[in-house]
């Protein structure tokens, strides 16, 4: 059974600032969706900032710290299969590309560096709406 309370996510698109994204391939060990390509995101922590918990998630994801964080906006998801409803605050984060690794290799099984127009497939459900936020000076 889901929660009745929507759960706060931060939702984070990483960036090297010269128009290239990094996006993980989920892993057989992914909550959800897996074998598909997505953006980092990690729950909010009680008592924790937004900017606290997208260096954390980076760094454990990502296995990096962020150069420059950017608040885009918030999304409110509700999805159907699996049901499921949080809020996503969603930022850009620009990072070293050299300094990059896979840091939860449980969840995930690839990195990659991407334009916007040449993405992998397949493409995780929320990852159009998340990028549609992204303006084009901040990659």
């Amino acid at each position: 059974m889901s929660p009745r309370t929507p759960s706060v996510s931060c939702v984070f698109v990483c960036h090297d600032g010269a128009g290239r994204l990094l996006l993980a391939r989920r892993g057989a060990g992914a909550r959800d969706e897996p074998g598909t390509w997505d953006t980092g995101a990690g729950a909010l922590e009680y008592g924790e900032t937004f900017e606290a918990a997208v260096t954390r998630e980076v760094r454990e994801e990502y296995a990096t710290s962020p150069l420059a964080i950017t608040l885009l906006g918030v999304r409110n998801v509700l999805r159907d299969d699996p049901p499921s409803h949080w809020v996503a605050v969603v930022f850009a984060v620009r990072v070293d590309p050299a300094t990059v690794a896979i840091g939860e290799p449980h969840k995930f099984d690839r990195l990659g560096w991407y334009s916007r127009d040449a993405l992998p497939e397949p493409l995780h459900s929320q990852l159009a709406p998340t990028l549609a936020m992204l303006p084009p000076h901040l990659e």
